[in-house]
């Protein structure tokens, strides 16, 4: 019998295996590398020969009179190039026949290439490079051939020429000028970004630093004068004062800056103050004279004709400027299931109809209507019973209706909130599942403006369920493994994700199983947040979620003194007033982002470290939500042990998914209901008075990891956000570690704050001093190496050891007897 003919669809086949194979060669390590590096020397190839033909072009020009072949085989001609006959026929070709200087772009798209697969980087954002190359190929040569003389044509090269020839015949020289002029306008305000608002916050820097330098050539000998940036992106300060005499001068003056050298005028008190880490004054200046008076001023917010001005000058404060380039996930990362709409058949309904109809009867309980509401995993049948039938007869009858309908997991709402109807909910002969990307498209979601939102799936009637995590304020999940619980988790972190800005919320990730959210290790200088000593922005050991939860409640401390000092009630008022710049930066005011802590594992805490756990659990639930810090902690194990009667009380909205008892769902929800969910993200959600049923959205691990390089691959803040320190009492502060020769510059200015006001934290050395969190700490952990303060009392401010200034000074003259060189 002749062999079959090959289909054309076993062909195509074929060749995309075939196809599939060849695309996966650089898949591997080894073709990875080899390619890479062949590309490296490929530039650097290219680079030599180029800078050689700039240097021999003349003395090799006679060579290039001959084909390349020509050229090649001739082993009496010689030329000059380092790279040899080879080098110079590929310069010349690249340089006089092409694009001139602007062949050097070829080195930089190959040396760009070369390195991404050699150190395997990937080529992300690699769009950017290709586009910066057909710039630079194409602009520079037109714009060399319309401005250089004959004489200089070799920099223009052929085609530089060319196109400039061709554009000054198509537009005239005025118009070819424009043309390149708003062509190279265009690609600089796309590739930099410039908005409206950079470029009249750039003029207006520039209007001011002019104004200051004409001020200070007006300023008389002696007389010190300070301008102020308040700008979005940092605070620092700018000391133009000029001494007449180093004795008499202070490390740093601060000294409100005048309109005008009119003294008749009103002394204009608007300033911003920019901190710029870690700098060093002049060794000589004042480095022996002591502080003769410190200052120590009450917080205030600025005034309303302040702020005005400071917003008509410089408009509102932008948190998001910092990383202004930053791009939230696209939907393309998330797949694309296709239709998922609905589909239950008619036979179906009409079968389960006629069933629990006919169960009924069989009770003498008569219905007057019957409806029923498709879900993506249950179908409600809202039924309405004939006068005079008792709704707990119906109730008892669950058991009953789950016999005769052969399906797992019926439940009875009697009756259901809001209605004069019964429900009955019955899982669907052929559940769907609810894609993540189906949720995030809808409009309920995009258009939202809540503040935290949980896109957690959809309900019933197939709705999408959106929740404000602000308003809960806190979430317990419990269930049994498997059924659906760190999908859940995956949904809430990646709704955040799709919504909020690195700038407006850092998450807390604790997970003990160490598996479960290690993915988001990537995201750690735009999401995360940890210790300041810690290694690791995902906690899984038992001692260092101690520590954090403890550090945030210091972290809670902290803020709720910047809420008192600015006079409001919870974090939106608060970052609304500093938005609007009424909140003065010298004064330790800064924006606060939501502090999202997700714990995956509670019931591996709670058996390991206790109280120890439970204690900073439950101050944080009682008295975070105020601050934007709020808690989702998840557990397979909902026992009573595990989740007490001070966490139940402090977590209103909790989410059930299939339990294996009655007695588990109601230590989640306080009623039954979570042991009849038929699993696979099958969820009750109880927001106090309401208990909904939700189907949970469904994102895979890869999905995840999309969004996670995404993300990480663009550019970052320097580190995690840094959560205030924490020493357990069990731990020495480490004050062996602290090298006092290697005192911070700030060093003997926040010694005497500290023994002026004899308070020994490093919030007020922050606010007072205008530094940073990170040298605050600093700072704390040398003066107490040092002995003018005591070790860590945890929340309460340190104990100052030195109660004069003469003993102070006394300390401070032996520490630089000590350690002068």
């Amino acid at each position: 019998m002749p062999p079959k003919k090959a289909t054309k669809s076993t062909k195509n086949s074929q060749n995309s295996r075939a196809a599939f194979h060849f695309s996966d060669l650089l898949s591997k390590p080894a073709y990875k590398l080899f390619a890479g590096f062949f590309l490296l020397f490929s530039a650097l190839f290219i680079a030599g020969s180029l800078v050689s033909y700039f240097i021999y072009w003349k003395s090799d020009m006679s060579a290039f009179d001959q084909t390349f072949w020509q050229l090649i085989s001739n082993r009496d001609f010689t030329v000059r190039n380092l790279w040899g006959k080879l080098g110079a026929a590929l310069a010349h070709s690249m340089v006089y026949r092409s694009a001139g200087v602007a062949a050097f772009a070829w080195v930089y798209v190959l040396f760009q290439m070369g390195s991404r697969l050699a150190l395997n980087l990937g080529f992300r954002g690699f769009s950017t490079v290709l586009i910066r190359f057909l710039f630079i190929i194409i602009w520079l040569p037109t714009f060399l051939g319309l401005v250089l003389p004959d004489s200089l044509a070799l920099l223009a090269g052929a085609n530089g020429y060319f196109l400039a020839g061709w554009l000054v015949s198509s537009a005239g020289p005025a118009g070819a000028y424009t043309v390149l002029f708003f062509a190279l306008l265009t690609y600089l305000a796309a590739s930099f970004e410039w908005t409206p608002e950079k470029v009249a916050s750039w003029l207006a820097a520039l209007r001011s630093a002019f104004k200051s330098k004409k001020q200070k050539k007006s300023t008389p000998a002696g007389e010190a004068l300070e301008s102020f940036d308040y700008t979005n992106e940092t605070w620092q300060f700018k000391n133009h004062s000029t001494p007449t005499n180093s004795d008499n001068t202070s490390d740093s003056q601060l000294i409100p800056e005048r309109e005008s050298p009119n003294t008749d005028e009103k002394e204009d008190d608007s300033f911003t103050v920019e901190i710029k880490q870690d700098e060093q004054p002049p060794s000589d200046v004042g480095k022996n004279r002591p502080i003769d008076e410190i200052e120590v001023k009450e917080e205030s917010p600025l005034d309303d004709d302040t702020a005005n001005r400071l917003i008509k000058k410089y408009g509102e404060y932008d948190p998001t400027l910092e990383l202004s380039s930053y791009k939230s996930p696209t939907l393309e990362l998330l797949v694309d299931y296709g239709s998922r709409q609905i589909t239950v058949e008619r036979a179906e309904l009409e079968s389960n109809k006629d069933k629990i109809v006919e169960t009924l009867q069989q009770y003498s309980i008569e219905i007057s209507k019957i409806k029923a509401t498709v879900g993506p995993t249950v179908t409600l049948y809202e039924i309405v019973p004939a006068p005079g039938i008792r709704i707990s007869k119906i109730k008892n009858l669950e058991d009953d209706i789950a016999l005769s309908l052969a399906a797992m997991g019926i439940r009875i709402i009697a009756p259901i909130p809001g209605k004069g109807t019964i429900g009955i909910e019955v899982p669907n002969a052929h559940p769907q599942i609810v894609p993540m990307r189906t949720l995030l498209v809808s409009e309920k979601f995009q258009n939202t403006e809540m503040e935290l939102p949980l896109v957690l799936g959809k309900t019933i009637s197939n709705e999408t369920f959106v929740a404000d995590l602000t308003k809960m304020p806190h979430l317990l999940m419990a269930g049994a493994t498997g059924q659906g619980k760190s999908v859940g988790i995956n949904t809430i972190i990646t709704s955040i994700l799709y919504k909020k800005h690195p700038s407006q919320v850092k998450f807390v990730l604790v997970d003990p199983k160490k598996v479960e959210l290690n993915l988001y290790n990537k995201i750690e200088r735009h999401y995360l947040a940890r210790l300041p000593n810690s290694e690791e922005s995902i906690i899984t050991d038992t001692k260092k979620v101690v520590y954090t939860l403890n550090s945030l409640t210091i972290e809670m401390d902290n803020r709720y003194e910047l809420l008192k000092a600015a006079n409001v009630r919870n974090l939106k008022e608060y970052n609304t007033k500093f938005i609007q710049r009424r909140l003065n930066p010298e004064e330790g005011h800064r924006y606060l982002p939501y502090i999202v802590l997700v714990i995956d594992e509670f019931a591996d805490l709670i058996m390991t470290a206790g109280k120890e756990i439970e204690t900073p659990i439950a101050r944080l639930a009682q008295l975070a939500r105020a601050i934007g810090i709020h808690l989702i902690i998840a557990t397979q194990r909902p026992s009573v042990n595990v989740i007490t009667g001070v966490i139940k009380a402090n977590f209103p909205a909790r989410i059930a998914f299939r339990v294996s008892s009655k007695i588990d769902s109601r230590t989640i929800l306080d009623t039954g209901g979570a042991e009849q969910l038929i699993g696979r993200g099958d969820m009750l959600l109880s927001t106090g008075n309401d208990l909904i049923r939700l189907q949970c959205a469904f994102i895979d691990t890869p999905e995840v990891e999309n969004i996670v390089d995404f993300i990480g691959s663009q550019r970052g803040y320097p580190s995690a956000y840094l959560l205030p320190e924490y020493v357990g009492d069990d731990e020495e502060p480490g004050i062996l570690d602290v090298d006092l020769s290697k005192r911070d510059s700030k060093f003997d200015d926040a010694a005497r704050l500290v023994v002026a006001t004899q308070q020994g934290s490093a919030s007020l050395i922050q606010r007072k001093l205008g530094l940073g969190f990170a040298r605050a700490g600093r700072l704390i952990d040398q003066l107490e190496a040092a002995g003018i303060i005591g070790p860590f009392e945890g929340s309460k401010a340190r104990q100052v050891l030195v109660k004069d200034e003469a003993e102070l000074e006394h300390i401070l003259k032996n520490l630089k007897e000590k350690f002068a060189k």
